[in-house]
């Protein structure tokens, strides 16, 4: 267990209080988002490895095992595709499963349930069949993990149809989302920024804000917009603190969901700055940036006052733990992009 997950597992993941708004980390949002979505919902079951009496290696089920019992919350063999392939049945007969993969990683031996079944069983039984399946992942790097534990995986997951994608930023969007999520219909590819389950943020108990699937502008600019989503949110509002120090400035609008994608927002940010830099954890090839890049590209050309810019992992497996701070994008690599934009 790293040092990142044991200051985790020394939180205390408590309902929260009564008042409509609160300080937490993100993995206690969860946990509260969870916990409300499993009182309102007598059909929604957790399963996952070491989820229940654990409580998670990241502690973000912890608790909930005791207050809903372990038919509500169930410790499953170490079996990804096991564990997706139980969620699908469940599902089919009338439940809500959210089921958890311990680490990004280890989603592969499900790949094939998630996209060969789960994704395709909607359009197969033509509507008639719901699959309300949410897959949780903690994905992305920054936590000093051994191999298998790092990894950001989700355009594998946004090219394949009949599946939605979003990951939260903040610990709002967490306790929002997650709840959101469950309710859907539709299967969901929940990916939440593993590096973020520990800094604090507020939540509003009493208004979600925007919907689940849409993307928002979190810091006003007027010469490049930065987009991104999870972990690189809060690097990009950092880029953005420095570049208005040097009279920079940045828009930044949090991406939210992965597939579907709204654009709406992000478009009207670059039609404003003429600029646009994509930033993201994962490898550049074939990725969700790149999907986004041609988009705005092809949807907003002639508000462009320079071609779009990607910043991302590089196209290599994830390296060690003490070389991450190399792969994974930090505040300089995005501004020395938000320099090669305004240099057109």
């Amino acid at each position: 267990m790293t040092d990142a997950t044991q200051t985790l597992a020394a939180e205390t993941l408590a309902t929260p209080a009564a008042s409509a708004l609160e300080t937490m980390p993100l993995g206690r949002a969860l946990n509260a988002g969870l916990r409300k979505a499993m009182q309102d919902d007598p059909r929604v079951l957790l399963l996952g490895e070491d989820i229940a009496t654990l409580g998670g290696v990241f502690r973000v089920t912890e608790g909930l095992k005791a207050e809903f019992g372990v038919k509500r919350v169930i410790d499953t063999p170490l079996a990804e595709s096991g564990i997706v392939g139980a969620s699908i049945g469940l599902a089919m007969r009338g439940f809500r499963p959210v089921a958890e993969i311990q680490f990004d990683g280890f989603i592969f031996p499900g790949f094939d349930q998630i996209t060969s079944q789960l994704a395709k069983l909607t359009a197969r039984h033509e509507g008639s069949q719901a699959f309300p399946v949410v897959i949780r992942v903690p994905y992305g790097g920054h936590i000093g993990a051994v191999e298998h534990h790092q990894e950001s995986p989700e355009a594998y997951f946004a090219h394949t149809p009949g599946l939605r994608l979003v990951s939260p930023s903040t610990p709002h969007d967490a306790y929002w989302m997650i709840q959101e999520a469950i309710k859907s219909d539709d299967p969901i590819m929940f990916f939440e920024p593993k590096s973020r389950y520990w800094p604090k943020g507020p939540v509003d108990f009493a208004s979600a804000g925007v919907p689940l699937h849409a993307s928002r502008v979190v810091r006003v600019g007027t010469e490049v917009t930065v987009v991104g989503h999870g972990a690189m949110v809060s690097v990009l509002l950092q880029a953005a603190e420095i570049a208005a120090e040097e009279g920079i400035s940045i828009e930044v609008v949090d991406l939210r969901s992965l597939s579907p994608v709204d654009y709406g927002p992000l478009l009207e940010s670059v039609r404003k700055t003429g600029r646009l830099v994509v930033a993201q954890e994962a490898p550049q090839n074939v990725s969700v940036g790149s999907e986004i890049a041609a988009t705005v590209t092809e949807k907003a050309f002639y508000s462009l006052e320079a071609p779009v810019l990607r910043v991302s992992g590089y196209d290599t497996p994830f390296p060690p733990a003490k070389l991450e701070s190399v792969f994974l994008p930090d505040a300089d690599r995005v501004l020395e992009a938000v320099d090669r934009a305004l240099a057109y």
